[in-house]
């Protein structure tokens, strides 16, 4: 690994209260990681750690194969080579395009130092605009250069502070998407912090899932959505709902009795013996509800989201219980109408009924 992080600790104040607690870590050279949660989680006091602007309180931090942070040792940031981009760009106003880049490389010769910049512009799509000043562009364009001039002194680790959240929502996902190219050629090693999903899977190789100081699960995009961790997670990523089931045997096959009817046919389902009687609660997410109008099972649409390409309803059964579908747009039913809808689920993901967030789901047993 390039970048490791080992059962980190940073807490505040003088009652030590955890913003990051026992988080662990690992990018390999050329990855690229991204911190995701709700405000408050810890992702940022983590990204700043690494920087070395926090101090740690247990655990460590090694770049490279050099340790850089513990409880007892602290490399200055200056001295970690590491590059970073802020949400708010942080260009200086006064200077153009081409000082603004190579305002950490100020020290080299004037010819190698042009030279370079004008290498990093190119490779952030920014060709020939060094006389520009940043009022001068996009708010796209002045996140590249701010991308560029982190680049410039071919730093050994980049982080990415929300670089993306004073762009609209339609730019930040294509940005994310470029920015991920930009980085892949450059083959830089980068830490990305946001609260964004789309964002999230658009740039990540590796996603870290964080919730009150914990780093729930570190894997890539799919296995967040389809195999989450722990309860926080599977409730986090996505859209969908838990729904009360029972797990049980027919005729020698493992079926899961939901609010829809039972499902069958899995290619993953824990055993019923995972749960006291088989209760438990199972995930379905909203592209496990299919609208199907001849489906015996009829929900209310309590809330719909235009999509563009789709909408995305709240559904309620007659029972109670809510679920969520995503149907094409030209399906533009009414609020308050009844649709029929089926369950088309590939693997089930279950939970303790009466979980809490760090709650693993039980195991699933390969279909034999």
């Amino acid at each position: 690994m390039f970048l490791t992080v080992n059962q980190l600790q940073v807490r505040y104040g003088q009652q030590g209260q955890a913003a990051v607690d026992g988080v662990s870590l690992g990018l390999r050279p050329g990855e690229i990681g991204v911190l995701i949660g709700p405000s408050g989680c810890g992702k940022t006091t983590l990204l700043r750690a690494v920087a070395g602007l926090e101090r740690v309180s247990g655990g460590s931090i090694t770049l490279g194969g050099e340790t850089v942070s513990d409880a007892s040792r602290h490399v200055p940031a200056e001295q970690r080579r590491i590059g970073m981009v802020f949400q708010d760009y942080a260009l200086f106003p006064h200077l153009n395009v081409g000082r603004n880049v190579g305002f950490g490389i100020a020290k080299l010769p004037t010819r190698e130092r042009e030279a370079r910049v004008a290498e990093v512009l190119k490779l952030v799509g920014l060709e020939g605009m060094q006389s520009r000043f940043p009022h001068e562009l996009s708010g796209g364009q002045q996140q590249r250069v701010a991308l560029a001039r982190a680049l410039a002194p071919n730093p050994r680790l980049l982080l990415l502070d929300e670089p993306f959240s004073n762009l609209d929502v339609d730019l930040r996902e294509r940005l994310a998407h470029e920015v991920r190219g930009i980085l892949k050629a450059a083959n830089a090693t980068a830490l990305f912090v946001t609260h964004d999903q789309l964002e999230a899977f658009a740039i990540g190789d590796r996603i870290g899932v964080m919730h009150e100081g914990h780093l729930h699960q570190w894997d890539d995009a799919y296995a967040l959505y389809h195999r989450p961790a722990t309860r926080f997670v599977a409730e986090f990523i996505g859209h969908g709902v838990f729904a009360p089931a029972q797990i049980g045997m027919d005729a020698g096959e493992v079926t899961v009795q939901t609010p829809l009817g039972p499902l069958r046919d899995l290619e993953e389902c824990p055993l019923p013996s995972a749960y006291e009687a088989g209760l438990c609660e199972v995930l379905l997410r909203a592209d496990d509800i299919v609208h199907d109008d001849h489906a015996p099972v009829k929900a209310q649409i309590v809330r719909k989201a235009f999509r563009g390409s789709e909408f995305l309803y709240t559904l309620r059964l007659a029972s109670g219980e809510t679920l969520m579908t995503h149907v094409p747009s030209h399906h533009n039913h009414a609020l308050g109408e009844w649709i029929g809808i089926r369950a088309e689920v590939d693997h089930v993901v279950t939970f303790a009924r009466g979980g809490n967030a760090s709650s693993p789901p039980a195991p699933a047993a390969a279909r034999h």
